[in-house]
C-alpha cells in the first residue's frame, strides 16, 4: 500500500461531528489518520462510538492532553466545546508545528468583545484569535490554502452565509435580514438532552435562541467582509423532527431598480465554479437532496416590487453535520495541506 504523505489527529473524537470527519479520513488517500482523543470512551475501539466503523479501523480512543495528541501530526482537527478549544488550542499552536481546523466558536468571532457578548464568557487568549481565518472556502479559499489556523463556520452560519453571498458579492445587502433556519436534533451533539429526545423531537416544532442565537455574529461579520456594508441579522433556529440537516430562509430587501435577471445572473455567476454548491434547476433546495454529503443547495424566489424594493426569500439547504461541520473541516483540511479539495467529499449522499 502507498504511504500517505501526512497525519493527522482528531481532538474529541466521539461526538457526531468527530465521528464524521473519522469516517472520511479513514478513507482518505494521502491523510493518515494516527490518533483520536475521548475522555468518554478511552481505551476503547471507535466503534464503541461510532458503530459505523465497526472493523474498519484498529484504533481506539486515546486520553491524551489536546498537546500531546497534536504532537507529530501534520493537522490536528478538534472537535471539542468552544471553551475547552478556547482554553487548549494556544497551547498545540505553541508547541507543536501542526495545523489547526477547530469545528468550535472559540475562534470564529474576529473580536473578543463579540465572543463575549454572544458567548457569555470572556475570552481566554483574545491575542491569538487574529491568527486564525475564517473557514469558509467559497470566499477565503486563497486566505486558508495560506493558513496554519483555520475557524470552521458553524452550521447555521454556512447555511445562511451561502445563502446570501451571491447578494453580498453584488454590494446589494445592507440593513436587515431576517432568518428562520430549521435544523436537525444531531446539531445538538451525542449527548442525550430533553431538546433531542425522540418522543417529543418527533412530533415538534419549536424555536429556541430566538435572536440569541451564537452564530449570529460570525454570520453578520463575514457579510460586512463580503459586501463592505453593515447588516442586522435577526435569526429564529427552529428545532425540526429530523436527525440531520438544515434548511435556512433569509427575507431580504433591494433596490427595484435591479431586476430579476440580475440578480439570477449574480447567484449563477458566483457558484459556477463552486464545487460543493449548487442552484436547481427547476425547484428550490431540499434538505433530502443533499442530506449525507457535502454538497449545500441555494435558490432566491423574487416577491413583487414595494415603495421602491423589492423582496428576496434565499433559501439554502445542507447537512448539518457535514457541509455545516465535519466535512467543511475535511475540505479546510485538503485546503490547508495543499491536496485536491474534494477528496472523500465527493459522494452524492443518499435518497431517499
Amino acid at each position: 500500500m502507498e504511504h500517505k504523505k501526512y497525519t493527522a489527529a482528531v481532538i474529541g473524537g466521539s461526538g457526531y461531528g468527530g465521528g464524521e470527519i473519522i469516517r472520511r479520513l479513514l478513507s482518505h488517500p494521502t491523510v493518515e489518520l494516527k490518533r483520536v482523543t475521548s475522555i468518554d470512551y478511552f481505551d476503547q475501539p471507535l466503534s464503541a462510538a461510532h458503530l459505523n466503523l465497526e472493523g474498519q479501523t484498529h484504533l481506539y480512543f486515546e486520553k491524551v492532553s489536546p498537546l500531546e495528541a497534536a504532537q507529530g501530526v501534520d493537522v490536528a482537527l478538534f472537535a471539542l466545546p468552544h471553551e475547552v478549544s478556547a482554553r487548549t488550542i494556544p497551547e498545540v499552536i505553541a508547541g507543536t508545528e501542526a495545523k489547526i481546523i477547530d469545528l468550535s466558536g472559540a475562534f470564529r468571532c474576529a473580536h473578543a468583545t463579540a465572543y463575549e457578548k454572544w458567548y457569555g464568557v470572556s475570552h481566554p487568549h483574545p491575542s491569538y484569535i487574529e491568527r486564525f481565518v475564517y473557514g469558509l472556502p467559497e470566499v477565503f479559499r486563497s486566505e486558508i490554502q495560506r493558513a496554519r489556523c483555520v475557524a470552521n463556520p458553524g452550521c447555521f452560519a454556512t447555511c445562511i452565509e451561502l445563502g446570501l453571498l451571491p447578494l453580498a458579492k453584488e454590494g446589494w445587502l445592507k440593513g436587515d435580514i431576517e432568518t428562520v433556519a430549521m435544523t436537525g436534533s444531531s446539531g445538538s451533539g451525542a449527548a442525550a438532552q430533553v431538546g433531542t429526545h425522540h418522543p417529543i423531537r418527533s412530533l415538534n416544532i419549536r424555536s429556541y435562541q430566538t435572536l440569541g442565537h451564537t452564530q449570529t455574529p460570525e454570520i453578520q461579520e463575514t457579510l460586512l467582509a463580503i459586501g463592505k456594508h453593515e447588516v442586522r441579522l435577526s435569526l429564529v433556529p427552529v428545532s425540526a423532527p429530523l436527525a440531520r440537516g438544515l434548511w435556512a430562509t433569509s427575507f431580504v430587501r433591494v433596490p427595484a431598480l435591479i431586476s430579476e435577471g440580475q440578480i439570477r445572473e449574480a447567484f449563477e455567476r458566483t457558484y459556477a465554479d463552486e464545487l460543493f454548491v449548487r442552484i436547481p434547476s427547476d425547484r428550490l433546495p431540499e434538505v433530502g437532496a443533499v442530506v449525507g454529503s457535502n454538497y449545500a443547495e441555494v435558490g432566491v424566489v423574487l416577491g413583487e416590487v414595494v415603495g421602491g424594493e423589492r423582496l428576496l426569500v434565499c433559501v439554502s439547504a445542507l447537512d448539518n453535520l457535514i457541509k455545516g461541520g465535519a466535512g467543511q473541516a475535511v475540505q479546510n483540511m485538503n485546503l490547508v495541506l495543499g491536496v485536491d479539495e474534494r477528496l472523500t467529499l465527493g459522494d452524492p449522499g443518499s435518497w431517499p
